[in-house]
């Protein structure tokens, strides 16, 4: 058998793991995760996650594991749901739903992966507590050093899916958190004036941790604790916006028009120079097919790949984060209620995963034009954050905290 290891159980190894199972001969599959439960990963553990922090995907964006998230949350036990203040008659394929949650699916198909494996003949073991720390490979294989112990696992491949990489717990102190998972989960804030910096879903997730030992959701509002009332807390952007609301859209995706993943292979093909502005061209061209009133509106034939990004936030900064965010997330809602689709956006969103293939082909210049322009956009468009999020950080800014 060839013997293949995967090191991390998270998504991308539960992923690689189910796909493996199509292969024609059995094979040894050898799981190695740091974790003491297998399966999960970090995004979705419920020691690094609290009740409140939101999956920014739903189940029509996650590729079924034989069955499908939302199939799976409905064979659960109402009352199970309800601890989440998820209800089980209102489930829906486009719900955004506690990171917890979906950690629960994963480590439960990570389980229905092995047992199929092992059914299928293939010889699986799996090792939780069991840190990769170094990896060598050489003509004959890989070899694994796990937990600092000399290189004793031998295997024919081996699949690097350790996923996030957060900020060292160990520069965390008392008063400073480089991320919401260092330390910030389990450590206890006082009522005091706090900072967060930035204000992506990962920034929110930190307010949450905070808001949480001073008061509680009810409904549209927060209520403070006795006591608590001195707490306040700052979001730091570097752009001085906050992100929108995650818009409804066809998933899977409609293809594109214009700039393919074709075309764009065609202009990588014609050499880098001039390849950023070619592209931006096309994609004005695919832009002004879907939604030419959008277009005209923002001027766009008279922008380019570095003036875009100045255009796409300025609307926003004209009218003040939280102005914009409550009128954003009320047209979000209205237009999910109605199943209508912005154009522009939705074309953005799409375009992002063909622009990114040309990156690697930029020329040094061009690379530090699209950091500082298109990149953003893109980000922007992409990070949309579940509308639940946006209705609490408004619940947070009337009850005076942020």
């Amino acid at each position: 058998m060839k013997k293949i290891a995967i090191i991390g159980s998270g998504p991308t190894g539960i992923y690689t793991f189910y796909s493996l199972l199509t292969n024609a001969a059995p094979l040894s599959i050898t799981v190695f995760e740091k974790a003491d439960q297998p399966g999960v990963g970090m995004p979705y553990s419920d020691e690094d996650n609290s009740r409140l922090m939101l999956a920014n995907i739903a189940s029509i964006e996650i590729p079924p594991i034989f069955i499908t998230y939302l199939d799976w949350l409905k064979q659960q036990n109402a009352a199970h749901l309800a601890r989440y203040s998820v209800d089980k008659d209102k489930l829906h394929d486009r719900q955004f739903l506690p990171r917890i949650l979906l950690g629960e699916y994963f480590h439960d198909r990570f389980l229905a992966v092995v047992a199929e494996a092992k059914k299928a003949g293939f010889q699986v073991e799996v090792h939780p507590n069991a840190e990769v720390t170094d990896i060598k490979a050489d003509a004959d294989g890989v070899a694994l050093s796990v937990n600092d112990a000399p290189f004793s696992r031998r295997f024919d491949l081996a699949v690097v899916a350790t996923g996030h990489v957060w900020p060292d717990e160990d520069e965390a102190t008392r008063a400073w958190y480089p991320s919401p998972w260092s330390g910030l989960m389990d450590a206890e804030i006082r009522a005091c004036e706090v900072g967060i910096m930035g204000t992506s879903l990962s920034g929110l997730d930190a307010a949450m941790a905070v808001v949480m030992q001073h008061g509680r959701f009810t409904g549209e509002q927060f209520v403070v604790n006795k006591g608590s009332e001195g707490l306040k807390i700052t979001l730091m952007s570097r752009t001085g916006v906050l992100p929108e609301a995650d818009f409804y859209c066809p998933i899977p995706y409609e293809p594109l028009s214009v700039l393919t993943a074709s075309v764009a292979e065609s202009e990588i093909a014609k050499g880098p120079d001039g390849l950023l502005d070619r592209i931006f061209a096309l994609m004005v061209k695919e832009l002004e097919l879907a939604d030419p009133q959008w277009c005209q509106a923002i001027s766009l034939s008279t922008l380019n790949a570095d003036t875009l990004r100045e255009v796409w936030f300025e609307d926003r900064k004209n009218h003040g984060p939280f102005t914009w965010a409550e009128a954003n997330l009320k047209e979000v809602e209205r237009n999910k209620r109605d199943k209508r689709t912005v154009a522009w956006r939705y074309t953005v969103l799409r375009l992002h995963e063909v622009v990114q293939a040309i990156v690697p082909s930029l020329n040094e210049q061009d690379r530090e034009r699209f950091k500082s322009g298109l990149e953003r956009v893109f980000i922007d468009n992409y990070a949309a954050i579940p509308p639940q999020s946006i209705r609490r950080l408004l619940a947070l800014r009337e009850a005076g905290i942020i």
